[in-house]
């Protein structure tokens, strides 16, 4: 029994660190991508373009490092990784884009490597306020009556629905994702239409509707898998450690009765 135990026990110990061991690795590569990325945005608010482009460079080398040990990420993450990569290094380049064209795409690029690596709560839904408010315009509006104004505000919208497209690719379901571009669709194409009001103001309402359930869920405050992880890992090491000291405590009082009953008998 007590060389069975000891089994267990390496046993345990041997499967899970290569895993934990791996999993710190993995994370380790990821905070330095995401560092990397959020240091070329930075150079671009500050147009040192070039600054940015090596830092890109840098990002491409790394990742591919990175997709050499392991890939850690889906076909379609990488599919729109390597699109906001591209359009992100053709940003630092092109001397054609304007500044606001430039932060575009870069911040496009942020917030897809964060998306990837954060599990909850990414850093595009720190766009709510700002998105939600425009939308709310938009409703008072067409309420209003004030077309022009709402043209106005909806091309503030889909700016910022723009932004936030690539990371929602990465974040929800694909169906999810068509849902809301159906919705995008209608408004852009329909918006010099003579529609009536109450058309109109259902496919916002229905909209406003997929977008807040949206960023409540995206938002949640939910426990971290790696720490769920983290804790099923040590309660199990702690459970196995307290039986085998309990065993061979049992074990040990069982032979200080043995060893006294027979001093007894005698």
């Amino acid at each position: 029994m007590k060389v069975s135990s000891m089994i267990c026990v390496i046993c345990f110990i041997v499967f899970i660190y290569p895993l934990s061991i791996f999993a710190a690795s993995n994370e380790e590569s990821w905070d330095k991508l995401d560092q990397i990325s959020d240091e070329a945005l930075q150079m671009v608010k500050q147009e040192r373009y070039k600054d940015a482009k090596q830092l890109l460079s840098h990002f491409s080398n790394e990742f591919l490092a990175l997709n050499q040990q392991d890939k850690g990420y889906t076909l379609e993450e990488l599919r729109v990784i390597t699109v906001t990569h591209n359009s992100a290094l053709k940003a630092v380049t092109s001397t054609s884009l304007n500044f606001e064209e430039r932060i575009k795409r870069v911040t496009q690029f942020r917030l897809v490597i964060d998306a990837v690596r954060t599990e909850h709560q990414p850093m595009w839904t720190e766009m709510e306020d700002s998105i939600m408010t425009t939308f709310s315009q938009m409703r008072t509006n067409i309420e209003n009556g004030d077309q022009d104004t709402f043209n106005q505000q909806l091309s503030i919208f889909l700016s910022k629905y723009e932004m936030i497209h690539p990371s929602l690719k990465v974040d929800l379901p694909a169906e999810e994702v068509q849902q809301l571009d159906s919705h995008v669709t209608f408004l852009d194409h329909y918006r010099d239409q003579d529609l009536k009001k109450a058309t109109r103001l259902q496919q916002l309402e229905q909209m406003e509707m997929d977008l807040r359930d949206l960023f409540e869920r995206m938002t949640e405050d939910d426990a971290d898998p790696s720490l769920i992880w983290v804790m099923i890992v040590t309660g199990s090491a702690i459970i196995l450690t307290l039986t085998y000291v309990g065993w061979r405590k049992y074990k040990g009082d069982k032979h200080k009765r043995q060893t006294q009953r027979d001093y007894d008998e005698r």
